[in-house]
């Protein structure tokens, strides 16, 4: 039998991640005994602290290993809801929050329990590569947003106008963002928000990177501004990025009732509860002081430092200073070169890893992480260097 005749249309579109699909070569490249160094992380390097991890084992070995209520313990919900209050001056009761297996899953649900097929979907681009393949499984359609680095790669109120159509349902909004680093402030947040309150848009904000922000610049989530945008808005985060738990698989979103409830059946009949380990994890990294958060923040600000140094000296790359999130956006035009030769390229003759910009939204660019300790951002950045000084 044909294969088109056996897969799903809703899935015969969808593109595979270049972000796992160059994570996997360089791990093959690395299994073989070559010595990769890894600037495509989308994780941090850090393990996961032990503090956490012994919850986890007190779980297992007190037999909390059990189904829970689908969309997450409410102790968990509680604490999220607490957290929502006093970092982002957002009130959600626990019965407006569910928890979820990692901010991802968080997205799509929101995504798929919005989405009518056909509706339109605005997406700030450059843009996290999964968005567009999560709005076209939902059967909507994603319109791209095309910033530049001269606007730091956002959007401004004149751009989103133009862009609103009768079919516009939503705007994923990414602050910090992946992968450009920019963080929207106030006003610009205030403009935005406006402007979907009058054109009654619904707003996904994905604030996972929250706790990555640099210099003076500060998180503001969109739906703490006034009561309308947050009747409007979906606000997802995680413990994934913060507190070093990517493969926990936990993340959460707190909404309006009505949207809540919806994504609550929704996970009843997917995924049901995320882990049950993983939440009691969970519980015990919101539950703790902030020194955790507030060494990993002060070690990647050291590394993005760094980086924008030693990155300003090659003359062939050209980038915005990430506010947030730990990614460096590089301009790659002057080597002439398009993403995906670059990053093959580097890989195969450097032996540095990194993230083509092809699916990001821009051919033009790539992704650097410094998700990785300082000694290998030194040692890839002077191979990176003597590596395009050749081209």
């Amino acid at each position: 039998m044909r294969i088109e005749r056996i897969i799903a249309q809703r899935l015969k579109d969808i593109n595979p991640s270049p972000t796992l699909a160059i994570t996997a070569k360089a791990k093959k490249l690395k299994q073989e005994g070559k010595d990769i160094v890894n600037f495509a992380g989308g994780e941090p390097d850090f393990d996961t602290p032990l503090f956490i991890k012994q919850a986890a084992i007190e779980a297992i070995n007190s037999g909390f290993t059990k189904y829970t209520p689908s969309t997450g313990i409410p102790e968990l919900k509680k604490l999220i809801s607490e957290k929502f209050k006093k970092d982002n001056s957002l009130d959600y009761s626990p019965e407006q929050i569910v928890v979820s297996c990692g901010a991802k899953h968080s997205i799509f649900n929101a995504l798929l329990t919005l989405i009518n097929p056909q509706d339109e979907v605005l997406i700030p681009s450059p843009h996290w590569v999964s968005y567009q393949e999560m709005v076209k499984i939902c059967e909507g359609i994603p319109r791209f947003i095309p910033t530049s680095a001269e606007d730091n790669f956002k959007i401004n109120i004149k751009q989103l106008e133009r862009y609103i159509g009768k079919k516009t349902k939503l705007l994923i909004l990414n602050s910090p963002s992946n992968p450009t680093g920019c963080v929207y402030n106030l006003d610009e947040l205030k403009e935005i928000s406006s402007l979907c309150v009058e054109k009654k848009i619904f707003v996904i904000s994905d604030e996972v990177y929250e706790n990555f922000i640099y210099d003076n610049h500060k998180h503001i989530s969109i739906a703490s501004l006034n009561q309308d945008i947050y009747n409007l808005t979906i606000t997802i985060n995680g413990v994934s990025k913060s507190f070093s738990m990517t493969g926990w698989r936990i993340g959460y979103l707190g909404g309006p009732v009505e949207i809540i409830e919806a994504i609550s059946k929704l996970q009843d009949h997917s995924t049901s509860n995320p882990t049950s380990i993983s939440q009691k994890a969970a519980l015990i990294a919101l539950s703790t002081n902030n020194k955790f958060l507030i060494e990993i923040k002060e070690e990647f600000q050291k590394r993005r430092d760094y980086l924008v140094s030693r990155l300003k000296r090659i003359k062939k790359l050209s980038f915005v200073i990430p506010e947030g999130a730990f990614y460096i956006f590089c301009d790659i035009t002057k080597t002439e070169l398009d993403s995906l030769t670059f990053a093959n390229r580097l890989l195969e003759e450097a032996m540095v890893s990194v993230i083509p910009g092809k699916d990001f939204g821009s051919d033009n660019h790539i992704r650097i992480s410094f998700a990785t300790d300082i000694e290998q951002i030194k040692k890839g950045i002077d191979r990176l260097e003597e590596w395009i000084n050749k081209l």
